[in-house]
């Protein structure tokens, strides 16, 4: 430990023409014996870094056994929902069924109304939404002079020309999406920026693979939303390179659970998985969850993250906080939009198969 001291002037007088000036002299104090000199520091963690760089892995592995649960519950308790659509899609009358009974040879045919309604709607909102001239249009609310109405013009090129060249992909999930939307009653679209594209992203994603928490009215208040995606051990590798993920070792993927849609869908297109493609996708969970990492940060009460799982591996890829920096009121950044073809009873709205498919 040092002292710094100053020498004083004697008198208060200044210093003597050609005398040195006053000089700082070192005075050592020993530590007593025992005694350790150190500095505190606290770890203060990059808004943007994958928090699960930063705990240990017993706090990651009970977490991501606790989630995996509480989406174990979500996915349970829609199940008659789910069978619903499944029984459903048989009645779209593509596909003719070899009958036994009542009788062998009792016809198979479902009239294809249900078919002829879906189309319709498709032709219909595609023509809608998806205008010649771009799907974005400006409005400018209060006064108006020449330098906002330019502005506006500059905000609707841009923006049109982002859907309409950039993002390649969406027009056609908007166009897949108008078709599955009056099956199902509602269908989700995700827009989010793909570190691998580097570029932002709007991609549909199918009722069935976005599970909510039973009590959910609304995606904005929903406690918990689960994005359930297939990837290939490839894409699962060039995430944990570019660093969206933590460099964990990745394991064989085990058997996928039967998806029952997927299956309909697929005995529709008359197409079916190999073995070999089942055995290189993992499935990974993305929840968007309120959690209290009290090992990192405690707030207080529960704050917005996602939590990204390798349900395979029951192993966490990443945890990164889900709200703008500096905000004060840790509000949720939204990811997802929900599209409704009639308003249900509750979380998810009601398709034509729920309201005509008795029909065919």
């Amino acid at each position: 430990m040092a002292i710094d001291k100053q020498l004083p002037l004697v008198n208060g007088d200044s210093a003597p023409s050609g005398s040195p000036l006053p000089i700082d002299i070192e005075i050592e104090i020993p530590l007593e014996e025992g005694e350790i000199e150190f500095e505190e520091t606290e770890q203060v963690i990059p808004f943007n870094e994958n928090l699960a760089d930063f705990l240990e892995q017993d706090v990651l592995q009970s977490l991501g056994s606790e989630l995996v649960t509480l989406y174990e519950e979500d996915k349970e308790s829609r199940k008659d929902w789910y069978e619903s659509f499944s029984k459903g899609l048989d009645l779209l009358g593509i596909n003719q069924e070899e009958r036994t009974q009542p009788f062998q040879g009792a016809s198979g045919v479902n009239h294809p109304i249900l078919s002829e309604a879906v189309t319709q709607f498709q032709a219909q909102a595609y023509k809608e939404l998806l205008p010649a001239g771009g799907p974005v249009q400006v409005q400018v609310v209060g006064a108006h002079n020449p330098e906002i109405v330019a502005q506006s013009t500059r905000v609707k090129e841009f923006m049109n020309y982002q859907i309409s060249h950039v993002m390649e992909e969406y027009d056609p999930e908007m166009d897949s999406l108008l078709f599955y939307l009056p099956l199902s009653g509602s269908a989700f679209k995700k827009i989010y920026f793909d570190t691998m594209l580097n570029r932002a992203v709007s991609e549909f994603v199918k009722a069935e693979d976005l599970v909510v928490s039973y009590s959910t009215t609304d995606l904005s208040t929903s406690p918990r939303v689960t994005h359930v995606m297939t990837m290939t051990k490839n894409d699962l590798l060039k995430m944990q390179l570019n660093g969206t993920y933590s460099d964990v070792e990745l394991i064989q993927p085990g058997v996928p659970d039967v998806n029952e849609v997927q299956e309909k869908m697929e005995k529709l297109e008359g197409v079916n998985p190999t073995y070999a493609e089942n055995n290189e996708l993992y499935t990974i969970l993305e929840l968007h969850v309120d959690l209290n990492l009290t090992e990192i940060e405690d707030h207080g009460f529960a704050c917005p993250y996602i939590v990204t799982i390798c349900e395979d591996m029951n192993q966490i890829l990443a945890i990164r906080r889900n709200w703008t920096e500096g905000d004060q009121l840790y509000k949720k950044t939204d990811y997802f939009v929900q599209y409704k073809f009639l308003p249900g009873l509750g979380f998810y709205g009601f398709g034509l198969i729920h309201m005509i498919g008795g029909l065919t």
